[in-house]
């Protein structure tokens, strides 16, 4: 099968490097062409667009900023659906809108071929690591041939989530919105600790190894703790982005999410403040 990657970003860069590295072939195509360079130096194909991509490929890997890059890659005559050969599979790592991936998989069925949604969940230095985790969701023969390629690409391990396009993508809002949760109720504790006068890096060891020992509390509370908030692994920008994907979800359902209203505002806050660059961990900066 001939593989096509598509948004050579923060981490799309070490996904597809993994990709390449483990199926010696790779056609690459990113907006900013000079972004590929690090994959075309070890080898991938670099195409000048995401039509010449798409008719020379099997399956197709796409990680783009949000929605509307999503279709602008993949609706009309020059998109992935168009010209993605029949039996064809287009692999949607973004986080979106589960309406988005409803719309695009029945467009790609226009085409006969396929669309599947596999939203990941991990930071770059994670993709580098290969411990990513890759929710899937999806016509079912598509997801079993897409799912031993998302190991080539880095994943710790894959979860299917049945065979609506959109669920994976719900999943990921749902799981997102506790990330950023922990950040602000760790940044918060930190915060508290430290006005109180108790070590709050020897506090947080405790519970790391403790009643919270689980990546997202030991990865995000060290960024925490050492105020690292530049270079992003996720930047601010993207999650404020995130979280109002959750509000739209939230309101297609009509679900209240309270906490979400607050994280909302928070993000946006910080975007205004000239922080939308710096990781979204940065929300801890308001608490100064």
């Amino acid at each position: 099968m001939k593989l096509g990657f598509i948004g050579l970003g923060y981490l799309g860069t070490p996904i597809a490097e993994n990709l390449l590295g483990n199926t010696k072939q790779l056609y690459v195509y990113n907006r900013t062409a000079s972004k590929a360079r690090p994959l075309t130096e070890k080898g991938a194909v670099l195409c000048n667009s995401v039509k010449e991509l798409a008719s020379l490929c099997d399956i197709v890997f796409s990680i783009v900023s949000d929605d509307a890059a999503l279709k602008q890659i993949t609706l009309g005559n020059e998109g992935i659906a168009a010209n993605l050969k029949a039996g064809g599979i287009h692999v949607c790592i973004s986080t979106i809108l589960p309406a988005t991936a409803k719309e695009l998989s029945a467009v790609h069925r226009q085409y006969n071929n396929y669309y599947v949604a596999s939203p990941v969940m991990g930071r770059p230095e994670a993709a580098r690591a290969q411990k990513l985790v890759f929710l899937i969701s999806g016509d079912a023969h598509a997801v079993e041939t897409a799912k031993p390629l998302l190991q080539q690409a880095g994943a710790a391990s894959v979860w299917e989530l049945g065979n609506e396009p959109e669920a994976a993508n719900v999943a990921k809002l749902c799981s997102n919105l506790l990330i950023i949760s922990a950040i602000e109720a760790m940044a918060e504790g930190i915060h508290l600790a430290e006005k109180s006068g108790i070590d709050a890096a020897k506090w947080m060891n405790m519970l790391t190894q403790t009643l919270f020992n689980a990546p997202i509390y030991i990865n995000y509370g060290n960024i925490l703790l050492k105020k690292a908030y530049e270079p992003a692994g996720f930047s601010l920008r993207l999650g404020l982005k995130d979280v109002n994907l959750m509000m739209e979800q939230a309101s297609s359902v009509d679900a209240k999410l309270p906490v979400g209203e607050l994280l909302k505002k928070r993000l946006k806050d910080g975007v205004e403040n000239g922080l939308a660059e710096h990781d979204w961990t940065a929300i801890a900066l308001a608490l100064k």
